[in-house]
């Protein structure tokens, strides 16, 4: 293997097949990232079993061939390079791949091509589209109520559903819930549904760009897979069976407050300075006519708060975890929502007027 490639080009795939190389020693060359020349292009790719992503780029290719190097030292030689072309030339015979850059020449070992695991090969033809701005707020939208737990393993991903021409996104962690939902512009073919593991869709959204570029998911039976620009990224799924979510978000309600998104999320972030080294000291939202009383209480102090509000039915009192309400509101771009409340025991459901989110949060009880 003998080839040209620039330095800028080949940092940018490094840092995309990163985000699947293992961090762990049990198999090593799963820590790789595997290097092929073929016709025009570079093809890198990591690997961890769970997680596979290839990227391409193009490159002047003298002699073509493939090799294993060792992810975390190849990455840090390319990162520190000079912008300009790089030679990477590989010795058979040893294994040994040689890094030249203006003045600079590393030689590393490396393993055998032929050793590197294969990504997962998908035979459907069918793909869906969506833009990659659109995907990656999606993501951003939902990814944090994710469960960290491993208790229940479907609960480690997040629920990707495909009907009637509808894209949704749903995350459930046994205490809060988080539904996004988009139009796709194209008709859709079958309706599909799959759980992605959390930490693919993390890795995910680093990827996508705040573009309109498409970026095209195909789905399968135990795998998923993106492509994005040059790259794509295959992911196992999570076996098991998803809550049903569309059971639990039900229009019904006794009392409804629109009430200014900043302002409370500027209150309940003041009332966590309180309550967030405690461990029962909930935020309480005692609810009248026309405003809200957002406190909390804890060893260290107390905090009180009073938000206008418009209330729809009738008046309650109720707490939650500050936090599961800061991350839902942090999410929400509009100005103002909408929650809906059954009552003090019951969860709440957080939305817009017109929106395509919705955020369920338990509450937490209290001695009234």
């Amino acid at each position: 293997m003998l080839i040209y490639c620039e330095q800028e080009l080949l940092i940018n795939s490094i840092n995309i097949v990163l985000k699947a190389c293992s961090t762990k020693n049990t198999i090593p060359i799963l820590g790789c990232i595997y290097l092929k020349a073929e016709g025009t292009n570079l093809t890198l790719i990591g690997n961890n079993l769970e997680l596979g992503i290839e990227s391409t780029l193009n490159a002047h290719i003298l002699k073509e061939g493939s090799i294993a190097i060792e992810s975390k030292i190849f990455s840090e030689i390319i990162k520190k390079m000079p912008n300009d072309e790089i030679e990477l030339s590989l010795d058979e015979e040893n294994n040994t791949v040689t890094i030249t850059c203006k003045n600079s020449t590393f030689v590393i070992k490396g393993n055998p091509g032929i050793d590197f695991p294969d990504l997962p090969k998908l035979t459907t033809k069918e793909s869906y589209t969506l833009p990659q701005s659109k995907f990656k707020e999606m993501i951003k939208q939902t990814i944090f109520s994710i469960s960290q737990e491993e208790l229940k393993p479907t609960l480690n991903g997040e629920l990707l559903e495909l009907k009637d021409n509808i894209f949704k996104i749903v995350a459930v962690d046994g205490f809060r819930m988080a539904y996004r939902q988009t139009l796709l512009t194209e008709p859709s073919i079958s309706a599909q549904s799959a759980i992605v593991p959390g930490k693919t869709l993390t890795e995910i959204g680093k990827i996508l760009a705040n573009n309109e570029t498409p970026v095209t998911i195909y789905f399968e039976k135990n795998h998923i897979m993106f492509e994005i620009d040059n790259s794509k990224i295959v992911s196992r799924l999570l076996d098991g069976e998803f809550l049903k979510y569309d059971q639990i978000f039900l229009d019904n309600y006794q009392s409804r407050v629109r009430i200014d998104k900043h302002e409370l999320l500027l209150s309940l972030e003041r009332t966590e300075l309180i309550s967030r080294e405690a461990k029962n000291s909930p935020a309480k939202l005692e609810i009248t006519n026309n405003s809200m009383l957002v406190s909390s209480e804890a060893e260290r102090g107390n905090v009180r708060e009073e938000l206008n509000i418009e209330l729809e039915g009738e008046e309650l009192t109720i707490a939650f975890n500050p936090k599961y309400l800061i991350d839902a509101l942090r999410a929400i771009e509009d100005q103002t929502i909408i929650i809906d409340f059954l009552s003090p025991l019951s969860p709440c459901i957080i939305h817009v007027e017109e929106g395509n989110y919705k955020y369920l949060i338990l509450p937490v009880r209290i001695n009234l």
